[in-house]
């Protein structure tokens, strides 16, 4: 069972969904789902693909990156269905020390973000559209330091880039998106060098898709999933592609 440091402010649906899975008495699922209403996710903003993105002349085979933002279940089951996408692994970046266990993280002291390490085939899928798809589906931009009920600097919104020429397309991108005002906010996306990823649990690994009767699953992380098909079908693929192999 996991256990939460009171300096954690992290909303109860997500504890139930670590700690009991579908085993919730009546009661709590009545104390749980009033929760649940007033913090239900909002609907996808439609954006048009960057003007500057990565041309495939690269001669690589696959390409990698890695997205923040907030919870690592749900962006890293938007971008499992996403075609071209040949890995997605739930992990921590941007903070010290190495190798930290998600009770470190958790604590908001060690700087890490919840983080998804994304492999791609650039030619089926090109960086710029998994921006689009990142800033538009798999999570809300403009929420600082939180997103939806989770709070803390472990669920920022952050770019960590793989290369100078993936940083550039990022931060013009994010300048290009509050130009046009697409959101009714301004974009606090920071974008950084990667200096390092390190996998999470392995039961955090595959959770949308081991878990998609949890509370906190069904009410923030499947609508990103729909959404991702909705908006973008050319992208979309139905099976997922999970860090642990085919599941039953």
């Amino acid at each position: 069972m996991q256990t939460q440091s009171p300096q954690v402010h992290r909303h109860p649906l997500r504890t139930a969904s670590i700690a009991l899975g579908l085993f919730l008495t009546l009661l709590g699922i009545a104390v749980i789902g009033g929760l649940l209403n007033p913090a239900a996710p909002e609907p996808a903003t439609p954006i048009s693909p960057p003007r500057i993105d990565v041309l495939n002349d690269s001669g690589s085979a696959t390409e990698r990156t890695v997205f923040a933002g907030g919870c690592f279940w749900g962006v890293q089951g938007v971008f499992q269905h996403t075609l071209g996408v040949t890995s997605a692994v739930s992990g921590y970046a941007g903070g010290t020390p190495a190798a930290p266990s998600y009770e470190q993280v958790s604590s908001g002291r060690t700087g890490h973000a919840e983080s998804v390490e994304i492999t791609f085939d650039p030619k089926q899928i090109s960086y710029g559209r998994l921006l689009q798809i990142y800033f538009s589906v798999a999570h809300d931009p403009t929420q600082l330091n939180r997103q939806d009920p989770d709070e803390g600097t472990q669920y920022r919104s952050e770019i960590f880039a793989t290369s100078d020429t993936q940083q550039r397309i990022a931060e013009a991108y994010i300048a290009e998106l509050d130009k046009a005002r697409a959101f009714p906010h301004p974009i606090v996306t920071k974008v950084e060098p990667l200096q390092a990823f390190y996998p999470a649990e392995s039961y955090h690994q595959d959770y949308a898709t081991l878990h998609p009767d949890s509370l906190y699953i069904a009410a923030y992380d499947l609508p990103k999933i729909a959404n991702l098909k909705k908006l973008y079908p050319e992208f979309y693929r139905e099976q997922a592609v999970l860090v642990g192999g085919d599941h039953p």
